[in-house]
């Protein structure tokens, strides 16, 4: 939002020029100056080979004692639905999921892919930290 301070008749010194931006900043709410994203890091152990994922834009971070809720924004080294990955044969795949912020007061949470299917992701649990950034094993 863009808020213009009225036209005045008097001459501002440089003094009132500070005073004023001060006044102004003081009187936005600081949560929304606040940009926080939720960095989560997934391990995912290959059972199989010749295995495929992917992970829906419905994925979500929910907050265990709320209706909060965090929306997935960006995935690396993963395919959004209905694209797939083809993963090694062997071994673990890595890929990153960036979340909205999570509300202030969580202090635990999941990790939850709804999907119309079977077989989506979800971590139960997670302790949230000081830096909002997570390493998690998918299984």
């Amino acid at each position: 939002m863009i808020h213009h301070l009225p036209q005045s008749s008097h001459t501002l010194t440089p003094e009132k020029k500070i005073l004023v931006g001060v006044d102004t900043l003081a009187s936005i709410d600081p949560d929304i100056l606040e940009d926080s994203y939720v960095y989560v890091h997934c391990e995912f152990p290959i059972p199989t080979p010749g295995m495929l994922i992917r992970i829906w834009k419905t994925t979500v971070l929910k907050d265990c004692h709320s209706s909060g809720q965090s929306q997935l924004i960006h995935a690396e080294n993963i395919s959004y639905a209905p694209q797939w990955t083809m993963v090694p044969d062997r071994g673990m795949y890595s890929f990153l999921l960036i979340f909205s912020a999570l509300p202030k007061s969580c202090t635990m949470f999941d990790l939850v892919e709804e999907i119309p299917q079977p077989g989506g992701f979800l971590v139960k649990n997670i302790t949230r930290n000081k830096t909002d950034v997570y390493r998690i094993n998918i299984e």
